[in-house]
C-alpha cells in the first residue's frame, strides 16, 4: 500500500473529494447491493462527478464521530491493546482503485492490525449480539485486502450502553470475491462509463424521483429492451395486486377469528385488531363553510407518476 494524502488538516469536501478516486470501505456493501442508504447507481453518479458525494452530516454520523475516541478509549482499557491513529488515506498498489481510511492499527507482536470504531442505535443491539453486520464485514475485509493486515478489532456502542468488541480474521476468499466485484464497477462503470441498472432500492426510487421531478411534455422512442422491462413491470403489478388480495383474504379469516376480541394467540404468535382513534380535518366542510380560510392553507405537492399501457 501507499499514502494518497494525510487526512489530519484536510476539509471535509476535501477528504470527499480524495474518496472519489477510489473504491472506499463504506463503498463495497453498496456495490454489494446490501446497503439500505445507497445504491449502486448512486455511487456511480458520484464517482463519475455527476453528483456531489452524499455525505451530509446529520446527528447520527455527528454524534459517531463525536463518540469515536470513546469508543476507542473503551476499547484500550478493556482489551490493553494500543490504538495509534493514521490520518492518512492508503491506495492499494496491486489494485489502484481499493483505497482505505483507517480508524487506527494496532501493533500486535510486530504485525499490524487495523482498528475501527463504530456506534449504533439501540435497534441494533440484536444484530450486534449475533455478530458483525455483513455491511461492517466487507468493510474490514476491504482495509485488510488494501493493508494485507491479517486481524480487524472491532469496537462497536451500542445505544449509547453496550459496548462490543469484535474480531473479524482475514477471510482470504471472500477479498478475492471484493477485488473482482470492485473491479468490474470500476473498470466498468466508472472508467467504462457504462451506467448500471438501475436496481429497486429506496436509495435508487428517491434519487430519480429527486433528479427528474418535472417532464418536460415531449415524447422520445426507448431503446428495444425496455419493451422487456415493460413487460416484467406488468407482471409484477399483476402479482402485486393477486398478492395483496390473497393478503387481504388472509386478514379477513383473522378478523373472523378474533370478532370483539382485540387480541389473539395463535402458538407462538399474537395477533392484535386494535380500535385506532384519528383526529383529521374534514376538508369538505371547511371548503363549504369557510372558503377563504381553506383556499389560504392549501398547499401544492408536485411528483409524476409512472404508468404502463
Amino acid at each position: 500500500m501507499k499514502v494518497v494524502v494525510k487526512t489530519a488538516r484536510l476539509t471535509r469536501e476535501e477528504w470527499l473529494g480524495y474518496r472519489t478516486r477510489g473504491i472506499g470501505g463504506s463503498d463495497v456493501s453498496v456495490i454489494a447491493g446490501i446497503n439500505p442508504f445507497k445504491s449502486a447507481h448512486q455511487l456511480w453518479l458520484e464517482k463519475t462527478g455527476q453528483v456531489k458525494p452524499d455525505e451530509s452530516k446529520n446527528e447520527y454520523t455527528h454524534f459517531g464521530t463525536l463518540l469515536e475516541p470513546v469508543v476507542r478509549k473503551e476499547f484500550m482499557e478493556r482489551t490493553g491493546k494500543k490504538v495509534r491513529q493514521k490520518h492518512m488515506l492508503l491506495q492499494s498498489e496491486e489494485y489502484p482503485f481499493m483505497l482505505a481510511d483507517l480508524d487506527g492499527v494496532i501493533n500486535e507482536d510486530g504485525e499490524m492490525c487495523i482498528f475501527e470504531a463504530k456506534t449504533a442505535p439501540a435497534y441494533k443491539q440484536e444484530v450486534w449480539e449475533e455478530g458483525v453486520p455483513a455491511p461492517y464485514i466487507l468493510q474490514v475485509q476491504h482495509y485488510m485486502a488494501v493493508t494485507g493486515a491479517r486481524r480487524t478489532y472491532i469496537a462497536a456502542l451500542v445505544g449509547g450502553n453496550h459496548f462490543y468488541c469484535r474480531t473479524v480474521e482475514r477471510d482470504e476468499d471472500l477479498i478475492g470475491k471484493i477485488i473482482a466485484m470492485e473491479k468490474y464497477f470500476w473498470e466498468t462503470h466508472v472508467l467504462g462509463g457504462v451506467e448500471p441498472v438501475p436496481d429497486g432500492s429506496a436509495a435508487t426510487t428517491e434519487y430519480f424521483n429527486a433528479r427528474f421531478r418535472e417532464s418536460n411534455g415531449k415524447t422520445i422512442v426507448l431503446p428495444e429492451e425496455a419493451i422487456s422491462t415493460c413487460e416484467e413491470y406488468e407482471r409484477l403489478s399483476q402479482r402485486m395486486k393477486e398478492l395483496e388480495t390473497a393478503r387481504n383474504a388472509a386478514a379477513n379469516q383473522l378478523k373472523g377469528y378474533l370478532k370483539e376480541a382485540e387480541t389473539g394467540i395463535a402458538g407462538n404468535r399474537k395477533v392484535v385488531w386494535k380500535s385506532i382513534c384519528k383526529t383529521s380535518v374534514d376538508t369538505k366542510r371547511l371548503k363549504t363553510e369557510q372558503p377563504e380560510i381553506y383556499a389560504d392553507y392549501l398547499t401544492q405537492i408536485s411528483y409524476r407518476r409512472l404508468s404502463v399501457a
